[in-house]
């Protein structure tokens, strides 16, 4: 359950007993001490997916070597300023990666897997994209 730790900030505890400190910036009156509650829905989104496509790719024997997310939204103007559009970006990198290993990899996440996904899904439209990056020469 979430406690004020003081100003805007709060401790939240996990279903899984992870403390997790939310707050926001200095100019809406916080002390910037912890990512504010949409941050963590782009980190959740970001992170759901990952987990899910690691996890595949591991099992279609693909050695994946670099793999990072980046996360991008708009949001409305008018309060509640929710997220217009969200663009999740995978940036993968491993020896002899097979694209269609990374794409199947993805779908089955967002169309099967990713509770988050599902669920941002439905109030915005959220797209995916990889990219492969080449072998570094050596």
């Amino acid at each position: 359950m979430p406690g004020v730790l003081s100003g805007m900030a709060f401790s939240g505890i996990t279903p899984s007993a992870h403390t997790v400190i939310v707050d926001t910036d200095r100019e809406h009156g916080g002390e910037d001490a912890g990512p504010q509650p949409l941050d963590l829905l782009l980190v959740a989104l970001g992170t759901c997916t990952g987990m899910d496509v690691i996890s595949i790719m591991r099992k279609k024997r693909q050695k994946v070597t670099h793999y990072s997310i980046n996360v991008y939204a708009n949001q409305a103007e008018e309060h509640p300023r929710i997220f217009t559009e969200i663009m999740v970006e995978h940036v993968v990198g491993g020896d002899n990666l097979d694209p269609r290993a990374m794409s199947r990899s993805l779908e089955l996440s967002i169309t099967k897997y990713c509770p988050v996904h599902a669920l941002l899904s439905r109030a915005t439209r959220v797209e995916h994209v990889y990219r492969i990056l080449d072998p570094v020469p050596g």
